[in-house]
């Protein structure tokens, strides 16, 4: 990642309500819901590079006044068998977490923790067939003009607005580049180093031992240890209507092009276009030393055909990676409306690798027939089966077994073995 880059992850500017933003879009009646163009594009090399374009998912069966999209890469080791288990379930598992009959903004309010969810239960759900293949996610939902992106491992997500302004809207969870990570697989049982050559060399990226990944969050590889855990970074953002361009791709975009130079390779070029020529970049930097995998996704204006282009302004290179800066619009006074060019609202953040910290304290329970309802896999339990996210082993002074949200028992042997605990049998 380049020092650009980095400085920017770094700045964590204040968050906006989403019901704010939400009511705002409401009294609008200007503003409608844009329009989705996409792009694929890939070459292969090992052949466990896999994606998902659904651009008609829907809240609600049946009722399209509910329709969301959602785009992923999922970039596999060791064998693909997790990348396309992952491809298969993850969406469902994301979407069997959020409670039904609620409206869009507590839909979108939950969301965030129903991807931790959906993400952690792929992982049990795969580790569980006794596999050891591994996979990055990198997984976004769009609604509206709210977007929300989620991933482990080093698949990025880029957005590049309608001002020139390139945002990393994901984190990579690279031993090598991250300290905080480093810390945490350690702190929890496993053993960071580079690979040892004969002559006591090292050599390569850091590793996590044993196992030898470079990465400290994935879906699957059971063989590595469980300090390699599924739990995601998770960003939500809002755009204004002047619409923006998503690129989604795996690590053979991102070791050959740094993010400001693959969005600039295809500004003003169609979304189908745009994917292969940020490959054909790729190649061209780099060659083919790895799969190569890349979704361009334009976020467009109801009213423009394409992804309207708007000259970029000269500003500072820092500055302009800043979430929630507004550019002065004098043609916008008028308050309420968001169609300030390349306005970008944060509105979520958080990448805490600990389970509690990830799904609250106010999930609903399922309180019939006294069960409880895991926080994770959303089977019932009965009530003296569920252990409470609170509960410390051995129920001490500081736990609070009767406090929610619950898991189930396979789900809380997960928790404890991903913070380096063992579980009381």
């Amino acid at each position: 990642m380049s020092q650009v880059e980095v400085s920017k992850m770094k700045q964590r500017p204040s968050l906006v309500p989403l019901g704010a933003l939400i009511s705002q879009e409401l009294r609008n009646d200007k503003v409608e819901k844009p329009t989705i163009r996409y792009g694929q594009a890939a070459l292969a090399k090992k052949g466990e590079d896999y994606f998902l374009i659904n651009p008609d998912c829907q809240r609600v069966q049946g009722d399209p006044s509910t329709s969301f999209s959602a785009f992923a890469i999922f970039d596999g080791h060791n064998g693909n068998s997790a990348a396309i288990f992952t491809k298969e379930n993850l969406l469902n598992n994301v979407l069997s977490a959020i409670p039904q009959g609620v409206g869009r903004e507590e839909w979108l309010q939950v969301l965030p923790r129903a991807l931790v969810a959906g993400f952690v239960k792929t992982d049990i759900e795969f580790q569980q067939k006794g596999e050891t293949s591994g996979t990055t996610v990198t997984f976004v939902v769009i609604d509206g003009w709210t977007v929300t992106v989620a991933s482990v491992g080093d698949s990025r997500c880029i957005l590049d607005t309608q001002a020139g302004v390139v945002s990393l809207l994901t984190v990579d969870h690279r031993l090598e580049e991250n300290v905080e990570e480093r810390e945490r697989v350690t702190a929890s049982g496993g053993e960071v180093g580079r690979l040892n050559v004969y002559g006591g060399s090292e050599v390569g990226p850091l590793r996590c031992w044993p196992g030898g990944l470079c990465l400290s969050r994935s879906i699957g590889d059971t063989d590595v240890g469980e300090f390699i855990v599924p739990i995601p970074h998770v960003k939500q953002v809002k755009l204004s209507n002047a619409g923006g361009r998503l690129i989604i791709a795996s690590d053979g975009i991102w070791d050959a092009l740094p993010s400001d130079i693959a969005a600039q390779s295809c500004r003003g070029l169609p979304a189908e276009l745009a994917a292969k020529l940020v490959v054909k970049e790729a190649l061209r930097s780099r060659g083919l030393k790895d799969d190569t995998t890349c979704l361009v996704v334009d976020i467009i204006p109801y009213d423009y055909p394409i992804l309207p282009l708007t000259p970029r302004r000269k500003q500072n290179p820092l500055s302009s990676l800043i979430f929630g800066k507004r550019f002065q619009n004098p043609m916008n006074k008028g308050g309420n409306k968001l169609s300030t060019v390349g306005v970008v609202q944060e509105l979520f953040e958080e990448g805490s690798a600990v389970l509690a910290e990830r799904l609250g304290k106010d999930i609903p329970l399922n309180s019939n027939g006294g069960l409880l309802r895991c926080a994770v896999c959303q089977v019932d339990v009965p009530s003296t089966e569920g252990l409470s996210m609170s509960s410390g082993p051995f129920f001490s002074p500081a736990s609070k077994p009767c406090e929610g949200p619950f898991l189930c028992t396979i789900c809380r042997k997960k928790k404890d073995a991903m913070e380096g605990k063992s579980h009381l049998q």
